[in-house]
């Protein structure tokens, strides 16, 4: 437990799939003391190890920040739900287990927008680093690393023909989706060892945490960043209501996630100064472009039902499956229990022009108003498909002065002409799909949206009826030399010393499917340079 008058070289807000890597790698050193602070308790939530439990753990006080968006033009007025992780290992411990790292033409870009040493080849030996790929190691993967990456260990006949529906379509097959070429069609990988989730809570914590230098304070809540003639110094925080603050020698590192560390910047007094002003809160540095540039991949859930009971919603609706489920879960660490979010992966291209696939499925078979309510009572499986990289932007912006309160989230989705021509031809494609000949003698009806949407108008809102968040925000202190950017290519805040934002954050563009894999990279990126640039000092 961190005293009044302790004093460290690192102070790590966020203990989440960056913060725990870096608190890993820094704490090494014996030499450095690091504090690890997090809003949230320890990860003894039998469900959060579980794959499936993802079902009990978002939406869930206990270990989700339960965050939801403002009402959002876009989708019609309608508000989503934004779950994010409130416990160690933060997200890592409540998401749905997907291994996808994203295009190298992603990170390419990044390092055309002047992020030096951010190029797909700058970036591959970290996610080698971190990985430890049952498949074993080779030009693109990692073995031996804290990070579990495994195949999953449950296959569906749905699935099958789903895989051959994509070929049939001109959709390759695909085993590895993090490999020389991201187009395809298989099943995902899950960070996941022997059945058990492996968040950076489990692979990178755990290890260390008998580390007589590394301390790791739950519970608490960041209040502000306490800076002195330009520089950070320490953090103020409360612990279950107890107000404290601790100073660093060396650096304070967010790593809060593309929500938290642009609230913890701005209650700071860091951020638009005029917002903040607004809020009677003093400008310590004016940083316009904290909270903006919010960007999220958002899925349309299709939904098909099958003629016969071939999906998960059968075998759930049936006791004796369900308790069978659990024994081989028990004794193998096998079976739909071992699932992750989703089982089969395609990523494919609305248009043949396109020099990349612009769209991703993430494919159940079963269907559910949204997870943690249960699935339906009826045989079907959903076809949920997401724009890769949107051209819509949003914002965090605070609500009030408090820590405690939540920001106000508006991702502004679908504001781009691109965005809602993209999410019509995703469903046009996803029709196409389901209608090819290894998939159609499965299908009963497609029940959302349902046939009567036929023209693009039709489709456009439906779109907007049906999509709900993927759970990828990032942006919101983005990495960058220009005006609008608010860490440097080391990730350091600009315009300050012995600050900086390590997370998702700090993405300057979404990367081309699920974030958590990039995320991990950033904090053994992050690190590396925190410990370099200290050695350099």
């Amino acid at each position: 437990m961190a005293d009044n008058g302790d004093t460290f070289d690192y102070i790590i807000v966020g203990a989440g799939s960056a913060g725990c890597v870096v608190a890993n790698r820094l704490s090494a050193d014996p030499g450095k003391r690091v504090l690890l602070l997090e809003a949230g308790g320890r990860d003894w939530y039998p469900w959060i190890h579980i794959p499936v439990g993802y079902f009990k753990t978002i939406h869930n006080p206990m270990t989700d920040w339960c965050y939801a968006t403002e009402p959002d033009p876009g989708l019609g007025g309608r508000a989503l739900q934004w779950p994010r992780g409130r416990v160690l290992g933060g997200s890592s411990s409540i998401n749905g287990l997907l291994y996808i790292r994203g295009q190298r033409e992603d990170y390419d870009q990044w390092r055309q927008m002047g992020n030096t040493g951010w190029g797909f080849d700058d970036v591959l030996p970290y996610f080698k680093l971190s990985e430890d790929q049952e498949r074993g190691g080779d030009e693109f993967h990692g073995e031996g690393g804290p990070l579990a990456v495994s195949n999953i260990r449950v296959t569906r006949e749905i699935c099958d023909a789903i895989i051959d529906a994509a070929e049939q379509v001109g959709v390759p097959r695909r085993d590895d989706f993090n490999g020389d070429d991201q187009e395809g069609a298989g099943y995902f990988q899950l960070t996941a060892r022997k059945g058990l989730r492996c968040s950076t809570a489990v692979a990178y914590l755990n290890p260390a945490r008998s580390r007589p230098n590394l301390t790791i304070q739950t519970h608490a809540v960041a209040d502000r960043v306490l800076i002195e003639d330009g520089r950070a110094v320490g953090m103020a925080y409360t612990v279950k209501g107890e107000p404290r603050e601790t100073r660093c020698t060396g650096e304070v590192i967010l790593a809060g996630g593309a929500i938290g560390s642009p609230q913890i910047l701005m209650l700071s007094g860091i951020g638009p100064g005029a917002h903040l002003r607004d809020l009677g809160i003093d400008v310590v540095h004016d940083l316009p472009g904290v909270g903006e540039n919010l960007q999220d991949h958002l899925q349309i859930r299709l939904i098909y039902g099958t003629r016969d009971p071939v999906t998960l919603n059968d075998d759930l609706r049936n006791p004796i499956k369900k308790m069978l489920m659990g024994i081989e879960y028990g004794l193998r660490r096998t079976g739909p229990l071992s699932m992750g979010a989703s089982q089969v992966c395609i990523f494919a291209r609305t248009r043949p022009d396109l020099a990349t696939p612009d769209i991703q499925y993430h494919v159940q078979p079963w269907s559910a108003d949204s997870p943690g309510e249960g699935t339906h009572k009826f045989s079907a499986f959903t076809m949920s498909v997401c724009q890769l990289r949107p051209e819509s932007r949003g914002r965090i912006l605070l609500k009030s002065p408090r820590p405690g309160d939540h920001p106000a989230i508006h991702p502004n989705y679908l504001s781009s002409e691109v965005d809602r021509r993209t999410a019509v031809e995703s469903i046009k494609f996803t029709r196409r799909l389901v209608g090819a000949e290894a998939l159609k003698s499965y299908v009963s009806e497609e029940l959302r949206p349902g046939p009567q949407a036929q023209t693009d108008a039709e489709l456009l809102d439906a779109a907007r009826t049906l999509a709900q968040t993927i759970y990828h925000p990032v942006g919101t202190c983005k990495m960058g030399p220009d005006p609008m950017a608010v860490v440097d290519e080391r990730l350091r805040v600009h315009g300050l010393r012995g600050l900086r934002v390590v997370d998702a954050s700090i993405m300057p563009t979404l990367t081309s499917g699920n974030t958590n894999a990039p995320v991990i990279m950033i904090g053994e990126k992050a690190a590396d340079m925190i410990a370099e640039d200290a050695r350099a000092a």
